[in-house]
């Protein structure tokens, strides 16, 4: 807490002696660069901003400078009035289609998308943000693929607004863009909140406040990315820290106008005060948030709003008033209103007050209608694909903490700035010293979150060619259910084991700490337990890996486990006839630049028929990848059948 309040200080600091300095200006059409872009190029100034830009808009000596204020002056506009912020977007569709200009238009259609899912008019948002993708620039993809993740998120279907997120993230990378990945993490937090995965919540938050910080704009989505951390910290139990978060969001939101924030974190706050039994201070958030809901023409938030004050009712025990509030809660979301999730909420929060003011018919019905909501929302679909994505990050722990430690190191430097500024003079060498510091901390820490990154989509890539080779597995499976040909159903087998060979591989990659190398003792004791169980040999065949642990790279282990699974299949076909018992041994074993790989069992031996020796498709594959991996077979039959390969690594430079 103590380093938080010398951190405001610091930044109020700042703020003023800039001020002092001279405030920015954010429009001069004498200059080159006549138009300092609010929340890009600078968040140095107040809530006036949008009166400057619905000014300078229609004086701008370009089309293109033009629509580049147009479009911000109608998006930021939904901040505060949707009606107005719609009307903006109505000029500029309307201008850039008469001049023709695609890229712009399409900017537009994404603004008049963000406007109408906040108007509840959620299958009109998705029909203008699909036309957006005709002609947008790749770099605006990100912030389409947000808005359409809030259209299905507020249709209550988290799995799809998972899904858009993700896409969110993985562009952002490749686009090496530091919003559009601090967007996609604070949007996973808000879904993880919902799912009631606070800790998740709260790793996802603190990644993207992280982004947020070293972009350096207090900007609206960094202004929701603290409320959605509040939220997690509240719901978590952690009430000191989501009101830390609460109030930062405040300042922020404060500062420019942004009402439509604002109105969230009132509602929060009427929770936070609820639980430690601040009623008064509850009442007066709840209120705020119903006045922010109506300034904004909001029909969402206002009914949240009415909600957050019902619940409050709902606590103190005055139930005749919380059944007033949250029917009007009910009222305000329309046919269209489309989220199942806070509709739940009311609901269930109705059913309380029906019960606590002995009505019970309502309650029961209230009761049912938030069952039937709840159903929609909580789907098992949902819960497997965001315990998937709770997986996926597990591999981000290591990068969560660096990111922890980092933002640490800033609180202290940012105490010890302010303790050590004495003199103007002092305070600007200071401050160039520690721009230095901080550009090469900044440097190498985007280094380490892109390492990280990259080796989390190399698993998930792995992963994911495990599970197709699964599902050619299962096909091939089914496929040989239905043919009745020995011969052509034998192969079909073979052809699944081969495959699940390979698959085998991929599994090993993604889930062991290495993605270029496989144990191969542990890969050989599951890959014959398979062959085994695929024959039915089980009760009756051992398999024996007479090996140490061996790390093998990848170009390697796919060949070998191929050849292996073609010995293995042929000795369990002919080595061990009338039922008969038996044991194979494989070995492999790695000397100088030599692998030596053997393969042996106690069957039959010589007295083998001619078609133990094999000369169809499996002898062949079997010849291919031992010249593939520039090696020498060697066959002896006796009392059992032994096959040795000899293959030859490559010499390290």
């Amino acid at each position: 807490m103590r380093n938080r309040f010398f951190k405001v200080v610091l930044i109020t600091f700042f703020a003023l002696l800039h001020g002092f300095f001279g405030a920015t200006q954010l429009i001069d059409f004498d200059k080159e660069n006549s138009y300092k872009r609010v929340f890009i190029d600078t968040d140095n100034f107040g809530p006036s901003y949008l009166d400057t830009l619905q000014i300078a808009y229609t004086k701008a000596p370009t089309d293109s400078l033009k629509f580049m204020i147009l479009n911000d002056l109608a998006y930021y506009w939904h901040t505060r009035d949707l009606k107005k912020a719609y009307e903006f977007t109505k000029i500029g569709l309307r201008e850039t289609t008469a001049k023709d200009c695609l890229k712009w238009l399409a900017r537009f259609r994404i603004t008049q998308g963000a406007i109408l899912l906040r108007n509840e008019q959620l299958d009109s948002a998705q029909i203008t943000l699909d036309l957006a993708q005709n002609h947008i620039n790749k770099k605006d993809l990100p912030f389409l693929y947000t808005q359409l993740g809030y259209v299905y998120e507020r249709r209550g279907d988290l799995t799809k607004a998972a899904e858009y997120a993700l896409r969110s993230l993985r562009l952002g990378e490749q686009l090496n863009d530091l919003h559009a990945r601090a967007l996609a993490h604070s949007d996973l937090s808000n879904l993880f909140w919902k799912q009631g995965k606070y800790d998740k919540g709260i790793e996802q938050g603190l990644l993207s406040l992280t982004l947020f910080e070293t972009i350096g704009m207090n900007d609206l989505d960094y202004d929701f990315t603290l409320y959605v951390m509040g939220n997690n910290y509240l719901a978590n139990g952690e009430l000191e820290k989501a009101r830390t978060h609460f109030e930062h969001a405040i300042a922020i939101g404060e500062r420019y106008g942004f009402y439509n924030n604002l109105s969230d974190v009132y509602i929060s706050l009427a929770d936070l005060y609820g639980k430690l039994n601040k009623y008064t201070h509850a009442e007066e958030a709840a209120l705020k948030a119903i006045s922010f809901s109506e300034q904004l023409n909001n029909n969402f938030m206002l009914m949240r709003a009415w909600l957050s004050l019902g619940k409050l009712q709902n606590l103190q025990g005055k139930y005749l008033s919380a059944v007033i509030s949250l029917q009007k809660s009910i009222e305000v979301a329309t046919a269209d209103f489309g989220d199942a999730f806070y509709l739940s909420e009311a609901y269930q929060n109705l059913g309380r007050a029906f019960a606590g003011s002995h009505s019970y018919k309502e309650a029961y019905l209230a009761f049912e209608r938030y069952d039937e909501l709840k159903k929609e929302v909580f789907t098992a679909e949902a819960a497997e694909r965001m315990s998937q994505i709770q997986t996926e990050f597990d591999v981000a722990k290591k990068e969560n903490t660096i990111l922890l430690q980092d933002t640490q190191i800033k609180k202290q430097q940012a105490v010890q700035t302010l303790i050590m500024i004495v003199s103007i003079l002092l305070f600007l060498f200071l401050l160039l010293l520690f721009k230095a510091v901080r550009n090469n901390k900044r440097k190498n820490k985007l280094l380490q979150i892109k390492n990280e990154e990259k080796e989390f989509l190399l698993k998930e890539i792995h992963h994911r060619v495990k599970n197709n080779l699964e599902i050619v597995t299962s096909l091939l499976s089914l496929q040989s259910e239905q043919i009745r040909d020995p011969k052509i159903r034998e192969a079909m087998v073979k052809s699944q084991q081969r495959v699940q060979s390979m698959s085998m591989i991929h599994q090993k990659l993604y889930q062991g700490n290495s993605l270029s190398q496989i144990e191969m003792k542990d890969y050989f004791n599951n890959l014959g337990n398979h062959v085994i169980q695929t024959y039915g040999m089980g009760e009756r065949i051992a398999i024996e890996c007479d090996m140490d642990v061996l790390y093998v790279d990848i170009d390697h282990a796919i060949p070998i486990g191929l050849i292996v699974n073609e010995l293995l299949s042929n000795a369990l076909k002919y080595a061990f006839p009338n039922n008969s018992n038996g044991k194979i041994c494989i070995r492999l074993q790695k000397h100088d630049s030599i692998l030596h790989l053997e393969v042996s069992d106690n069957g039959i031996g010589k007295s083998a028929s001619k078609e133990s020796v094999g000369t169809g498709f499996g002898t062949q594959l079997i010849a291919l990848l031992t010249a593939q991996l520039d090696g020498v077979m060697n066959l002896a039959v006796d009392q059992g059948t032994v096959v040795t390969f000899d293959f030859q690594l490559p010499k390290a430079a």
